[in-house]
């Protein structure tokens, strides 16, 4: 598969990029990527919600009023979960949600939705590019002149760019991760996937490798 390489401006540099058919032209496993993006919404959670048991709330050390001639239920405390201020019955308490996934559904989670991606011609690869300083403004130029601005923008970089990344974190709708990063659950999450030109190589080779430290 061969994508136009564009120019920062938005213009057509008149070279193309050679994507992966193995990769970018197979055929996505939606099974594999079920799994894959239910793990990761479930470990995302941080599994810190807590409520006190009737064994926990504050009080009912005595007999809260004697046992006949009240007309009232004989409540031996006031940490009843029946009463206002009591325990709480079968709350939540802290743990873990973490589901785990084998390393080559990782994998194959992430290849199938490059796939899909290339399936509706949502990837865009754009010339190497980086700033000496953050400059958000000049981001946004360059997502207008994409034509991508206003969506769901996912930007791979070569490596570690911090100026490129400080540039595009307060854009709303817009993620940057270097190129070997993304889960399945964050290309199929974007609208639009943009790779730098030499960040290709890169997802090429981490999905391959990967792929083969799964088989071992």
């Amino acid at each position: 598969m061969k994508l136009n390489v564009f120019k920062t401006d938005g213009t057509d540099s008149g070279r193309k990029a050679e994507l992966d058919d193995a990769i970018f032209g197979a055929e996505p496993n939606d099974i594999v990527m079920f799994e894959d993006i239910r793990s990761y919404l479930a470990n995302q959670r941080r599994g810190t919600a807590s409520t006190k048991g009737r064994s926990e709330v504050r009080g009912g050390g005595r007999k809260a009023y004697r046992q006949k001639g009240t007309g009232m239920a004989r409540r031996g405390t006031i940490r009843s979960p029946l009463l206002k201020g009591g325990g709480t019955s079968f709350g939540p308490k802290p743990h873990s949600y973490s589901v785990g996934v084998t390393k080559k559904m990782k994998s194959q989670a992430r290849l199938s939705a490059l796939a899909y991606k290339a399936q509706e011609k949502a990837i865009i690869v754009v010339e190497d590019f980086d700033y000496d300083e953050p400059k958000t403004k000049v981001m946004a130029e360059l997502l207008q002149a994409l034509k991508v601005d206003g969506k769901k923008v996912l930007l791979l970089t070569q490596g570690s760019k911090k100026a490129v990344y400080k540039s595009g974190r307060n854009l709303p709708k817009v993620m940057i991760l270097e190129a070997n990063k993304p889960a399945a659950y964050q290309i199929l999450n974007a609208d639009v996937v943009v790779l730098q030109e030499s960040a290709v190589k890169q997802l090429e080779d981490s999905i391959n490798r990967k792929a083969e430290e799964a088989e071992v």
